[in-house]
């Protein structure tokens, strides 16, 4: 079931190759790995978002380059990152000081998410669907997986709860109470353009703790 930290590592600023530069194609950018420890986390964190926006101009997103932010989020242990946007916030796991040549990967992968989104506008898209694997391939990472097989430490989760589409039936587990409204999104997608419609709003069938 798919379920929905400042950190002491940076990097030098000779560690961004840019357009014109030996080894790289034009419009592209890529974070080397540093040779030494920097002790300011802020200043790795800025090149980060130097290269991110730097990716999202040359693929025709200015207006989210310039509201992004790019954050080392201790909550997250066993994603290597996570996209949010709404907020234009990339989130990434410190843990990926332990492995800097992925550092890359995971944020152009996070990228990835919002570029989709932005050139979707409105309408509802799946997080690794066809946008988001044709947004991969325009940031540099064609065939890119949705999950990354860093040896992170799992953490075993329960689903309390399962909510089932009132129209296909499908069924989907949950660890936690829905607390808002969410509709089976093949559906919606089916039936009504991929909007959200109350008519396939998913119900509560049944709870480990009882209905």
């Amino acid at each position: 079931m798919p379920l929905l930290r400042q950190l002491k590592f940076a990097f030098r600023s000779t560690d961004i190759l840019s357009v014109g530069q030996p080894g790289v194609s034009p419009g592209e950018f890529v974070i080397q790995p540093a040779g030494k420890m920097p002790a300011s986390p802020t200043a790795e964190t800025a090149v980060l978002l130097r290269v991110a926006r730097e990716l999202l101009r040359a693929n025709g997103a200015p207006r989210i380059a310039a509201e992004l932010r790019v954050e080392w989020n201790s909550r997250l242990k066993t994603a290597a990152g996570r996209a949010d946007y709404r907020q234009k916030l990339i989130s990434l796991n410190p843990r990926l000081s332990e492995h800097p040549a992925e550092i890359d990967r995971t944020l152009r992968h996070e990228l990835a998410h919002l570029l989709a989104q932005f050139r979707a506008g409105r309408r509802r898209i799946l997080p690794h669907g066809e946008e988001w694997q044709e947004a991969c391939r325009d940031l540099g990472i064609k065939g890119e997986r949705r999950c990354h097989n860093l040896p992170f430490p799992v953490r075993r989760y329960v689903a309390r709860f399962v909510y089932r589409c009132p129209n296909c039936r499908e069924k989907f587990p949950r660890v936690r109470r829905v607390r808002r409204a969410v509709a089976c999104l093949a559906c919606c997608r089916a039936h009504n353009g991929g909007e959200f419609d109350a008519r396939f709003r998913l119900r509560l069938v049944s709870s480990s703790g009882g209905l």
